[in-house]
């Protein structure tokens, strides 16, 4: 049974009259009959009793209507919750990301995202198994390092560059820049080798031939920035995480041959439908992204020259 076809049962239930209502539906009577005739057909039952000119709906021609009335009821009640998602009137967005950092990169997005659209639902969830949520279909979107799996679509965002961080009696506090061969011997204090950072610094340096052994590991940037100032080693650390409040008690060198950076992307399904709710998150995420850029930039400037 077709949709069509009910439409057509419908009108003819509401004029009552085969002619009126070709005439409403814009076809020729006799193709209207045609169908009705089949309809019934396909059915074994009477659906109108054929008085004349005067038609009249049976009784198996009443729960027809009635339930045909529901289905076109509930498929103007779809109509309608499709249209408020594409306006944003209502809708789910759940992001997976990789970090706290990025979790705090969702939230403030989320804000602008909540004060523009109020009624849409909004979740965050960290996880070290993003890749699996994403297949799994079990997040919308995720941030994230770029993930190398075909079943997958990376968006780039923005790249992360990474500074060594020393204090300013360290031999090497004069430089403003510094082979990342040079920094292999270099007494370290580190994140631990299951951290995202870490996992950057390490591919660099297998990429040159040598392992990194730090002296010392842990999770706290801020305890990691505490042990350099004290003289403890140097350290290895993203351009963010060395804001203008560690300039009077920390060098901050650019390491160069080769450039350590930490691709940050848009990971989703490549299969999955990106919605409005989701469009317009990453919409509001560039925007805040390149906003962020343009500070981070200045900010790095004055803290390798200072």
């Amino acid at each position: 049974m077709e949709l069509r076809e009910l439409e057509y049962f419908v009108a003819i239930c509401e004029e009552l009259h085969f002619t009126r209502a070709a005439e409403k539906l814009g076809i020729s009577q006799p193709a209207l009959s045609r169908q009705m005739r089949a309809l019934e057909d396909r059915l074994g039952v009477r659906l109108f009793d054929r008085l004349g000119k005067k038609i009249a709906i049976t009784d198996a021609g009443e729960i027809l209507k009635e339930e045909s009335e529901k289905i076109f009821s509930n498929l103007q009640f779809i109509y309608e919750q499709i249209g408020e998602l594409q306006k944003l009137k209502r809708g789910k967005l759940i992001i997976g990301v990789m970090s706290e950092e990025l979790s705090q990169l969702a939230s403030k997005v989320f804000l602008e995202l909540h004060r523009k659209h109020p009624n849409v639902q909004l979740k965050i969830t960290q996880s070290d198994n993003i890749e699996d949520m994403v297949i799994q279909n079990e997040v919308d979107l995720a941030l994230t390092m770029p993930l190398e799996n075909e079943q997958l679509t990376n968006i780039p965002l923005y790249n992360v560059e990474f500074y060594l961080a020393v204090p300013f009696n360290h031999p090497l506090a004069e430089k403003d820049k510094v082979d990342f061969e040079e920094i292999k011997d270099l007494p370290l204090v580190l994140s631990p080798v299951n951290h995202n950072c870490r996992k950057v610094i390490d591919i660099a340096a297998n990429s040159l031939g040598f392992v990194i052994k730090p002296i010392i590991e842990l999770t706290d940037v801020k305890s990691i920035l505490s042990l350099v100032k004290a003289g403890i080693g140097a350290t290895i650390l993203p351009s963010k995480h060395l804001a203008s409040d560690n300039a009077e008690t920390l060098n901050v060198i650019k390491i160069v041959n080769p450039r350590i950076c930490k691709e940050i992307a848009i990971v989703h399904h490549k299969d999955k439908y990106i919605g409005n709710v989701a469009r317009s998150f990453m919409e509001l995420l560039f925007d805040y992204v390149n906003e962020a850029n343009l500070y981070e930039k200045e900010s790095e400037i004055a803290l390798i020259h200072s």
